[in-house]
């Protein structure tokens, strides 16, 4: 039977525990300092939504909008996306029933910091660190493994198979999008992703009711060290928020929308035009929250760097060559709160 205290520096609590605890206070470690804390969103805007049916029926007007979003926001909600809608609301709903399987049934796929993969209740491996509101489950999918696939619920795996295939379509789609739209050939993005080699993961994400949750975050401020996300929200539980502006905007989420967002390894090959931007996950003291995450990230060893069409005497290089398992090295370690930014890998000029 797996631990959950397996490679960590110190011993792991389930999160789900604490808040079915019916304490009123929350633990000293998920206290975040105040300059973190979360503040309550008094604006009305949204990310972008864009109708990817669009493409069909106008696309010239489409691909200007998710240029737009790319460029501008780095986050946008895609309805039409061509996933079904009962597929798009079982898969989460069975990982819901997931995540409230009783706790020794969890604990059999208790995570290690060495991948990740499984069910864990913390990031990153520095002692002493102070940690967010959530418990996830990790799955890796490409390159092909032996994926720690749970046994509960029954039908967890065959839906995940046919999601993760409808999730791969529409994220090899929206890279030739991306490619076209900054004037490259469209297979240019899913070259620089290592072609057919690339790899994906998701983290189904919960996020229990929390008493304090004015104290700390679900998920504390980032980007993402990957690709691109494809992430299916929590329709009934608003939680996401993205920096825009300096200003914290809460997604309100469209009925069975899909919402993207651009990872640091786009904006890194994109020369900065498009952006990676921070967000985070705020939690809510009455309803808890599902959601699901697909990382479609390059090829561990693909060395990511700008790419060359993007690179002109008018703008150079901002980023140095590295790999993405070096990049992704530095988060596995330090975790969101102490991640190695993309902006420290600037090219000295």
């Amino acid at each position: 039977m797996g631990s959950l205290d397996e490679g960590w520096p110190e011993p792991v609590v389930c999160v789900q525990s604490l808040s079915d605890s019916g304490k009123l206070s929350i633990p000293d470690r998920y206290i975040k300092p105040q300059p973190e804390r979360p503040s309550l969103s008094v604006n009305d805007m949204n990310i972008p939504i864009i109708d990817f049916n669009g493409l069909v029926t106008s696309p010239e007007a489409t691909m200007k909008q998710i240029s737009k979003a790319c460029r501008e926001w780095g986050f946008f909600q895609l309805v039409n996306h061509g996933v079904r809608t009962d597929l798009v609301d079982g898969v989460r709903e069975t990982w819901r029933e997931f995540f409230h399987e009783p706790m020794e049934v969890k604990q059999k796929y208790a995570n290690s910091p060495k991948t990740y993969e499984g069910f864990g209740s913390r990031l990153g491996t520095e002692k002493d660190a102070i940690l967010d509101w959530n418990d996830y489950y990790y799955l890796h999918y490409r390159p092909p493994c032996n994926t720690k696939w749970p046994d509960q619920p029954p039908s967890l795996r065959e839906v995940m198979e046919e999601y993760t295939s409808e999730i791969l379509r529409l994220g090899a789609a929206l890279l030739k999008v991306f490619s076209v739209n900054l004037g490259l050939k469209e297979d240019s993005f899913q070259r620089a992703f290592g072609g057919n080699d690339f790899g994906a993961c998701l983290r189904a994400n919960f996020y229990p009711k929390c008493p304090q949750p004015d104290l700390t975050l679900g998920l504390s401020s980032h980007s993402d060290p990957g690709g691109m996300a494809i992430l299916l929200p929590d329709e009934q539980v608003c939680g996401l928020q993205v920096r825009k502006d300096d200003q914290w905007v809460t997604i309100k989420p469209e009925p069975h929308a899909i919402i993207v967002n651009i990872g640091d390894q786009i904006q890194v090959l994109s020369n900065a035009i498009y952006k990676s931007v921070e967000h985070r996950v705020v939690v809510n003291p009455n309803k808890e929250r599902v959601s699901l995450a697909y990382f479609y990230n390059p090829k561990s060893d693909m060395l990511i760097q700008p790419i060359s069409e993007l690179v002109t005497s008018n703008k150079p290089a901002l980023y140095l060559p590295m790999t993405f398992e070096e990049y992704r090295g530095f988060i596995r370690t330090k975790g969101p709160q102490g991640k190695f930014q993309v902006e420290s890998l600037k090219s000295p000029r």
